[in-house]
């Protein structure tokens, strides 16, 4: 243990720690992860004015939940983007919406995204909606967008984003579908409240029974699986598998794969699958 640190920070502290995240979130910890823990814990140390991890373990014991949900927030990693991996969104536009079109688009809609983040995924999955399907808004579409994270959700609602943030997003989508706020010298964009309404955003943790029904005709659950055991993933694909048909398509993240770990879905492309 180094002397240079602000927090004495034992084995002890770590491993009760990650403990924690593991039951409230799925999301198991390795050795590698002792000083991401570390830095991260550490704010919530100095927020809450607590002189060590000890105490800090002290309060999660007698938590009403608020502040087991602060270090859920502090742990997960919320790295996303507008059209991030833009392969996605252009097979959801031409093997999913496109032939839905052409078939009269008078079923129903579904998507979910899975671990939506701040809501750049499922406001790119809406942008890409508004792109091909005519007359959008009287259609039977719906988006859900879930995560573990209350306060990210909150960013997500507000849709409210910086000149960086909406850098992948093309000129005339940001035309279209954003509403400029100038704000202390810079611009901000908000995203139109008719897009944002195909999207309705809700609080759920994936290692817990699903409440929906679906059936859903596309899942997007990027990024998400990489921070579960092998026997977490293989009970929620059980679940998502529950709740589509087949032909209907799943997109994980670009470093995930369901080879072994579950034979309800086939790879047909690019980190994209379609149920059996």
């Amino acid at each position: 243990m180094s002397s240079r640190r602000e927090f004495a920070y034992t084995d002890a502290d770590f491993d009760a720690l990650r403990s924690r995240v593991l039951d409230d979130t799925g999301i198991r910890l390795g050795d590698s992860k002792r000083e991401l823990v570390y830095g991260r814990v550490t704010r919530r140390l100095r927020a809450l004015g607590l002189d060590s991890f000890s105490a800090y373990r002290a309060l999660l014991e007698q938590d009403d939940g608020r502040e087991r949900e602060a270090l859920r927030s502090a742990i997960t990693t919320k790295l996303t983007a507008f059209n991030r991996e833009r392969h996605h969104f252009d097979y959801l536009r031409d093997q999913l919406l496109r032939p839905w079109v052409e078939a009269g688009a008078r079923e129903r809609l579904r998507i979910w995204s899975a671990g939506c983040a701040s809501g750049e995924e499922p406001y790119s999955i809406a942008m890409t909606i508004a792109a091909c399907v005519p007359h959008w808004q009287g259609r039977d579409i719906r988006i859900l967008a879930t995560d573990i994270d209350a306060a990210v959700l909150e960013y997500a609602q507000a849709a409210v984003y910086t000149q960086a943030q909406v850098a992948r997003v093309p000129p005339a989508d940001l035309e279209r579908h954003f509403t400029r706020l100038p704000q202390d010298g810079g611009v901000r964009y908000r995203l139109r409240p008719q897009l944002a309404a195909l999207v309705t955003l809700r609080q759920l943790n994936l290692v817990d029974e699903l409440p929906m029904h679906g059936p859903l005709d596309a899942i997007f659950c990027r990024n998400v699986a990489i921070y579960f055991d092998r026997e977490t993933q293989r009970r929620m694909y059980a679940r998502f598998a529950r709740l589509q048909r087949p032909g209907d398509l799943l997109f994980v993240g670009h470093s995930e794969s369901l080879y072994r770990v579950t034979d309800d879905y086939a790879l047909i492309g690019k980190t994209i699958y379609r149920r059996r």
